[in-house]
């Protein structure tokens, strides 16, 4: 009687004897495997469970373990290990305990090993902490022991396989056909738009929607620190990541230092991923100087949150530079501001759509424009949002740029 476990522990045996294999290609690897399965004892196998076997014992080696599994599944969006026995996944907006964990904590750190090592990256005692992606672009984090007191601990946002569309969150709620138009406008006519929100809220979701809506004939720079973007409609198009020194502490490539290297590259257009630091300020003076219609993203619970905390970050690269200078770099530099929240049902929300009318050196704040805002309905409840983003009475101020781009019927 075939006995499928017998003969992957038989494969996998002689494979990982044969020393040579270490040093083999994946496609070398796979074609020695897939021999191995179809001319030994699982000859008379079924098909199908040849396939399995050949799949498992290729993971074994070169994949990703218990990993490869929970990546292959489409429904879940995050992955979070707190150690090899604490495995938990996000599915359908909901946390749960996921039903497999890893054999132990050297499997585990094996797994992570090869992990960042298939995108260049490098994690150990030295560097114990690492931002890296899968070949698919989903986002990783990496913490080791000692640093994780609860064992290695890793964070995966899974990449969406199809790339995100306004019409989609239009399907999920997140927005509606009507705020969808007033977006495209907004972004055909080079708006500087500033997109911000908590952990997890969506930005970078919404950001890939709008991003498709630019005009296929510029040229577009994309700066991440882990790339995720997904544009697809734009064939001149380059992208940049951000690297992090290795052991040696040499190496480093800054979102800051790619910011300036891309203002030497012509762009019409720069889309940075996330802004968190000093590299706000290069942001700010890039939309300041000529390449209008950028677009970015930021950590904050409102949008007055969001400007104190682009100060705070200008500050970090320009200590010296007055606040009132500041305010006026980040009025002049961005034109709307667009919130969205993770609200208590789960479900991810456009919360405001605010223009940054300008500075007013009177009262040294920067003057806001709420032009959208959303509002809950009666028939919310404790377990679910109902509600819209309903227009207020405020007109949109500063109009040039729609103006220019021929655009009068949007607001």
């Amino acid at each position: 009687m075939f006995d499928k476990s017998a003969l992957m522990g038989q494969v996998l045996e002689r494979v990982q004897w044969d020393t040579s294999t270490r040093e083999m290609p994946d496609e070398d690897l796979l074609a020695l495997i897939t021999h191995l399965v179809r001319t030994g004892a699982g000859a008379d196998a079924p098909v199908g469970a040849q396939a399995e076997i050949i799949d498992a014992v290729f993971n074994q080696i070169r994949g990703l373990g218990l990993l490869d599994s929970i990546i292959a599944d489409q429904d879940i969006t995050e992955v979070m290990i707190n150690g090899p026995a604490n495995v938990f996944i996000e599915k359908g907006g909901r946390l749960r305990r996921y039903s497999a964990v890893f054999e132990s904590e050297a499997k585990l750190e094996e797994i992570i090993q090869r992990l960042v090592g298939k995108v260049g990256k490098e994690v150990n005692t030295a560097t114990p902490i690492v931002d890296t992606r899968l070949l698919d672009g989903s986002r990783v984090n990496v913490v080791l022991p000692p640093i994780a007191l609860t064992g290695a601990t890793v964070t995966i946002r899974k990449f969406s396989a199809e790339p995100m569309t306004i019409g989609k969150l239009i399907e999920y709620g997140s927005l509606t056909a009507e705020i969808a138009g007033v977006i495209e406008a907004l972004v055909r006519a080079k708006y500087n738009i500033f997109i911000s929100g908590g952990t997890g809220s969506g930005k970078t979701t919404f950001l890939n929607a709008c991003s498709n809506f630019i005009p296929a004939d510029e040229r577009i720079i994309t700066i991440e620190d882990s790339a995720e973007l997904q544009i697809t409609n734009v064939e001149n198009l380059v992208s940049l990541e951000a690297r992090v020194a290795n052991a040696s502490g040499v190496g480093e490539i800054t979102i800051r230092d790619l910011i300036k290297s891309s203002l030497r590259m012509r762009p019409d257009r720069i889309v940075v991923g996330e802004v968190r630091g000093p590299e706000a300020l290069d942001m700010l003076q890039a939309m300041n100087t000529g390449h209008d219609g950028s677009l970015s993203t930021g950590h904050a619970n409102s949008t007055r949150d969001m400007l104190s905390r682009l100060e705070t970050m200008v500050l970090q690269g320009a200590a010296a530079l007055p606040l009132a200078a500041i305010r006026q770099q980040i009025a002049s530099a961005i034109d709307v501001i667009v919130h969205l929240a993770r609200l208590r049902d789960k479900s991810r929300k456009t919360m405001e759509i605010v223009e940054v009318k300008g500075y007013e050196p009177g009262t040294n704040q920067i003057e806001l424009n709420t032009l959208y805002r959303f509002e809950e309905s009666k028939a919310s409840t404790d377990k679910r949002v109902v509600g819209a983003l309903v227009r207020t009475d405020n007109p949109l101020v500063n109009r040039e740029k729609l103006l220019q781009a021929g655009i009068t019927e949007a607001f």
